[in-house]
């Protein structure tokens, strides 16, 4: 049988809005995501639009080092 290369890899997308206002105390929390991208079609980071719950609103969620 062929092996296989493990072409799909799991990812953590974090809010950046909140990650800039944590110096300020504004935020209660960082907004997580976990998702999935395939690494021969998107090699570079990913970013995606999704809601933040403790910005209420639907801001950039970008990609995190494990």
């Amino acid at each position: 049988m062929a092996k296989s290369k493990d072409v799909r890899i799991t990812v953590i997308l974090e809010c950046t809005s909140c990650v800039r206002n944590v110096g300020n105390k504004v935020s209660t929390g960082i907004s997580r995501y976990m998702t999935q991208k395939n690494q021969h079609n998107t090699p570079n980071q990913l970013e995606l639009r999704k809601f933040c719950p403790y910005c209420y609103k639907h801001t950039i969620h970008g990609e995190i080092k494990k």
